[in-house]
């Protein structure tokens, strides 16, 4: 088994409440962002540099951990969903400073809000408290969620509801209750 896949296997081990992934639809994203906002503004190499805001250099040592994790079909589309928001996130760098803060740690902070709750709904505390790793894996989770809706992915589907149980069934109220 690819090292990916373990990685997913452990991650969803906190994630079976489909209330807690469709939070982290919302939360991941706007944290990646609110990250990448924030590094935007630190240059490389001084203010006057021709190199990319620490931003990139974020996201190619991060394209390094991915690349190295195996399953290319989950890794490669992570990464270029991670870089799309980095992409995003250079105009704000040259923002005015309240723009900037506002973009940057409002998306950074309403992303953790959005984390926080799922993660009462599923009723365990989030995989980074565990393994630091599921910072990284998180965004890849994600993107496997997507590959997996539509049918690509099964013998990770199957791997991970093997390793992880099913996801849970969530109890919605009937019109009479």
């Amino acid at each position: 088994m690819d090292t990916a896949t373990r990685q997913l296997i452990e991650y969803a081990r906190y994630h079976r409440d489909p209330r807690n992934i469709a939070t982290h639809f919302v939360g991941i994203p706007l944290i990646a962002f609110g990250i990448a906002v924030m590094l935007a503004r630190v240059p490389l190499g001084g203010a006057d540099a021709l190199l990319p805001g620490a931003h990139w250099l974020v996201w190619a040592l991060t394209g390094v951990w991915y690349l190295r994790q195996g399953r290319w079909s989950l890794t490669v589309p992570t990464l270029a969903v991670l870089g799309a928001m980095v992409a995003l996130a250079d105009p704000l760098a040259e923002a005015d400073m309240p723009s900037w803060l506002a973009w940057g740690l409002g998306s950074f902070v309403v992303g953790w809000v959005f984390q926080a709750v799922g993660h009462v709904w599923e009723g365990r505390k989030p995989a980074f408290f565990d393994d630091l790793r599921g910072l990284l894996v998180g965004p890849m989770f994600l993107v496997a969620e997507v590959q997996m809706a539509v049918g690509l992915q099964r013998d990770v589907r199957a791997a991970v509801i093997a390793g992880a149980g099913p996801m849970r069934v969530v109890n919605r109220p009937t019109a009479a209750e």
